[in-house]
């Protein structure tokens, strides 16, 4: 029988998606091209705008870019010298810019960020359950400031109902912090969940119940050493706050450098926390295309022409993506050659 299925197939040797490829191929070179003609005068006064931009506005914001990744490696050294972990702001800055280039260019690269990132704040002397510790509330710390930041933007926009999302977020913040202070205190807690969910696991993969059961308990315990006080973990929330908020302002000084500094801010802040949600969606590396796309349409609807737009979103992404991007693949470079001598 298949002998019989393999000679009645037809004898061009492509699938059969392939011989559909053609329509489809032609459908995308449609769409673009439409696209292309709607967009030709918004796309060529990009191209005039970004000709002759103003070039110290163009310094302020990669100045303001540099202080966005640097205030990213402040934070995460205030979480960890409040766990009782020093480590020099020149290393937290390098792990930062490479982590942030693996994350941004990969695919998948969240993954490969957290797992270099965790590496990298072991070999500082970070303690397993403090690197965790560490990296995770980091990420936490990072996508409830942006949310904030984005609930504000509504709200200066008198937008109703950002109050109850602001309230909403701000209860679970609470609840969050709550829990896993209680089970830092009490890691006892913990017990039971461990062993049920350890179990499940361990008949998954054919291991004895109490496989692993140790180990895991033992950086559960570790875990209730770690103390953060209340000071760093402030500190900690404003540098979470200013690392997108000099982000935004790299975005504003792009809009100025050509020459479109009359936006209003709250829709540039509106448009800004919109393309950075689209970036959160791993469609492809770096959110390229679709955080462009969400940040002019949200550039154009704040009151910027197309073109203006256009040229503002190409400049910033060059800032942001290209150069910041370039700069951690240089530092990775460089760390892993001093990691192999």
């Amino acid at each position: 029988m298949a002998v019989q299925q393999q000679t009645a197939r037809p004898t061009t040797g492509l699938p059969p998606w392939w011989r559909r490829g053609p329509a489809v191929a032609a459908l995308v070179v449609a769409v673009l091209g439409v696209e292309l003609v709607l967009g030709w005068p918004a796309l060529v006064g990009a191209v005039t705008q970004l000709r002759a931009p103003h070039w110290n506005w163009v310094a302020a914001a990669v100045a303001a870019e540099l202080a966005s990744m640097g205030t990213y490696a402040r934070m995460q050294r205030a979480l960890l010298r409040g766990a009782g972990t020093r480590i020099s702001i020149r290393r937290h800055v390098a792990t930062a810019y490479a982590a942030h280039s693996l994350s941004a260019t990969l695919p998948g690269g969240p993954v490969f960020s957290t797992t270099f990132n965790f590496q990298q704040l072991r070999r500082f002397g970070a303690s397993a359950a403090v690197a965790s510790w560490c990296v995770a509330l980091s990420g936490v710390l990072s996508t409830g400031a942006l949310v904030v930041i984005g609930a504000v933007g509504g709200l200066l926009a008198r937008n109703t109902g950002s109050w109850h999302t602001l309230v909403f977020y701000g209860v679970g913040a609470v609840v969050v912090a709550f829990g896993v202070r209680q089970l830092a205190e009490h890691p006892q807690l913990l017990d039971r969940p461990v062993r049920a969910v350890l179990g499940g696991v361990n008949r998954v993969r054919r291991r004895p119940p109490e496989h692993g059961h140790d180990r895991l308990l033992g950086f559960v315990e570790q875990l209730r050493e770690v103390r953060v006080h209340p000071a760093s973990f402030a500190v900690a929330v404003v540098l979470a706050l200013l690392n997108w908020l000099f982000d935004a302002l790299c975005l504003w000084l792009c809009c100025v450098a050509v020459g479109a500094g009359q936006i209003n801010p709250v829709g540039l802040v509106i448009a800004y926390c919109a393309g950075m949600a689209a970036a959160s969606v791993p469609i492809v590396p770096g959110g390229l295309g679709v955080v462009d796309a969400a940040l002019v349409l949200g550039l154009i609807a704040g009151g910027l022409v197309s073109s203006y737009a256009v040229a503002a979103v190409v400049l910033y992404r060059l800032i942001s993506f290209g150069f910041i991007i370039g700069l951690g693949w240089l530092v990775w470079l460089v760390i892993r050659r001093r990691q192999r001598r």
